[in-house]
């Protein structure tokens, strides 16, 4: 192998290795809806088993963190860009209190959904 070559191969693998951890800082991908009763925040974390996936809300703070196995491939690897890990926190549009009603979680296809039940709230009549 020529040495420019060399030099080329090492440099796009010190690139992949800088853009897994650039994807692993910016990963996953969330959307926060809010419909009638719910707060609905669906969460891409295709690749990772639903054991290993911890969610955490702490007032107005949703703490996401997830890590898997990084399997051991035979043969040569050219490109690994897949995170590992996953730490994210995210802050929620109003804080969660402790005795808000318990909220649900699915996980399926590899796409987390919570629902976080909103307070109710009353119209004030002015008389």
């Amino acid at each position: 192998m020529r040495i420019g070559q060399y030099i080329g191969k090492e440099v796009l693998k010190e690139i992949n290795n800088h853009a897994k951890d650039f994807f692993e800082f910016v990963m996953p991908p969330v959307d926060i809806i809010e419909d009638s009763d719910h707060l609905i925040v669906s969460i891409d974390l295709a690749g990772f088993e639903k054991k290993d996936i911890h969610l955490n809300i702490s007032k107005n703070i949703l703490s996401i963190s997830a890590v898997r196995d990084n399997k051991d491939t035979l043969g040569t690897i050219y490109f690994r860009q897949r995170p590992t890990k996953i730490d994210k926190k995210i802050q929620l549009p109003f804080d969660v209190k402790d005795e808000q009603p318990v909220f649900s979680a699915t996980y399926v296809n590899g796409v987390v959904t919570l629902k976080i039940p909103l307070e109710k709230t009353g119209n004030i009549s002015i008389q």
